[in-house]
């Protein structure tokens, strides 16, 4: 898969996602009716050695995994950590991704929240549109959490708004 084509499928990058708190101190969110509303960067982990790119197109069932590192600010200090695994389930032009992702939160509040979407993209745009992850639930001071991620290509960062309700 090609490098655009995994970005494309970020949950936050997914993946995907921290509170807007310091390591330590919690940094208010805006709060919303029954919940609360803050901003992410996510930044993509390097994959390593392995998984090096074939070029090729992608095929029904096809899979790809990927982590990025979470800031309340571009380049600034990691507040969390997110993993997402992503599966072509329809090819073609638009092809279709299902990508399942979790975003672990440090500090105050800590905790996972889950989150998946079907993402549609277009594989010859070399520019993603922004797209909206449906949060699922989550765990320690995000359990029983609902709402949706915004993410937004931002350079090399994509720009994660979390909308989050109880």
């Amino acid at each position: 898969m090609t490098r655009s084509f995994r970005r494309i499928g970020a949950l936050g990058a997914a993946t995907v996602a921290a509170v807007a708190f310091a390591s330590a101190a919690p940094v208010a969110a805006a709060p919303a009716a029954d919940g609360f509303e803050f901003t992410l960067y996510a930044k993509e982990v390097p994959a390593g050695q392995g998984g090096e790119e074939t070029g090729r197109a992608p095929e029904l069932g096809d899979s790809f995994a990927f982590a990025d590192d979470l800031s309340r600010t571009k380049g600034g200090e990691s507040v969390g950590r997110d993993g997402i695994g992503c599966t072509v389930v329809r090819t073609g032009n638009p092809a279709d991704l299902l990508c399942v992702g979790n975003f672990v939160l440090n500090g105050g509040p800590g905790g996972q929240i889950a989150g998946q979407t079907l993402l549609s993209v277009d594989p010859t745009d070399d520019a993603p549109a922004a797209f909206d992850i449906a949060v699922t639930g989550g765990t320690g001071d995000f359990k029983d959490v609902r709402g949706y991620i915004r993410s937004t290509p931002d350079g090399d960062y994509s720009r994660l708004e979390f909308h989050l309700t109880r």
